[in-house]
């Protein structure tokens, strides 16, 4: 009789080297995409997170413009480093909106008594400008002119 063993059940408990080589190449590829989605995730995350400080910003800005009611027409820029209009003063000062710069043009329309405000946040992220702009209709009584 020929040695010839009968495979059982038994005998097939472990993985092959190939197996186990194959799992860990598997491994190898999917864990730096997976890395790397983390990472555009958490990018994402930082963009929107200043796309919605500039937009607030630049809404508060709007306000403020209303708020003070004149209307001149001309352009304004500045910083973000005073306490916006309504806020409360508090005894620390921590500097606010680092980084973030407004540019506020107010123009006529083909209508006399109406301007048109605009407001442009803009500020710096990895070396390139980016910007939000909010605008609005306002209406100029005559004093204003």
């Amino acid at each position: 009789m020929d040695h010839v063993r009968d495979w059982t059940k038994s005998d097939e408990c472990g993985f092959t080297l190939l197996e186990v080589l194959l799992a860990i190449a598997l491994l190898a590829i999917a864990l730096p995409i997976l890395l790397g989605l983390r990472n555009f995730d958490l990018e994402l995350q930082e963009r929107a997170s200043e796309l919605t400080a500039a937009t607030l910003l630049a809404q508060e800005k709007l306000l403020e413009t209303e708020l003070v009611g004149q209307y001149a027409i001309g352009e304004s820029t500045g910083e973000f480093l005073n306490i916006p209009l309504g806020a409360q003063m508090t005894m620390q000062t921590t500097p606010r909106a680092v980084g973030y710069k407004w540019k506020r043009t107010i123009a006529p329309t083909p209508l006399e008594l109406i301007r048109e405000i605009r407001i442009k946040v803009s500020w710096l992220r990895g070396g390139l400008e980016e910007a939000v702009e909010v605008s609005t209709y306002v209406f100029a009584s005559r004093l204003t002119f």
